[in-house]
């Protein structure tokens, strides 16, 4: 195959850019994952503890492809015992208004269903409300 490794796609992402941004995003924790890092930085035991119905196996494998796909970076700082922390990149913040609109969707398909009973909260809080207090 010609090309450098580096510049292989990963796993033959689709061409349609609305298929690849789907498969980028695919799978069952990668907006919950996501969700959580656009708070900040976060180590794998606390992702682990706010979302218990993941197994720690599929947990690093959600974020091991999400890492490659450029959206969660991962950082190791060098202490004993090492400590790990993973962050949503600029590429991974930039979901954060399509995770909003789909929770809202989300909100309307259980509306239309009558199903709003069932659902929980989801809340994406801009950044720069967070941040306000340091200016």
């Amino acid at each position: 195959m010609a090309g450098s490794p580096a510049k292989m796609p990963i796993k033959r992402l689709p061409m349609l850019p609305a298929e690849r941004a789907l498969k980028v995003i695919a799978g069952r924790w990668k907006a919950v994952i996501l969700y959580h890092l656009f708070d900040g930085p976060r180590r794998l035991s606390a992702l682990k503890a706010i979302m218990p119905g993941i197994t720690q196996k599929v947990l690093i494998q959600q974020l091991r492809e999400m890492e490659e796909h450029g959206l969660v970076s991962r950082e190791i700082f060098a202490e004993v015992p090492a400590r790990v922390e993973y962050s949503a990149t600029s590429l991974g913040l930039s979901l954060e208004p399509i995770l909003l609109a789909l929770c809202q969707w989300g909100q309307h398909h259980a509306d239309e269903l009558d199903e709003t009973h069932r659902l929980a909260d989801c809340i994406i809080r801009p950044r720069q409300a967070q941040h306000a207090h340091t200016a």
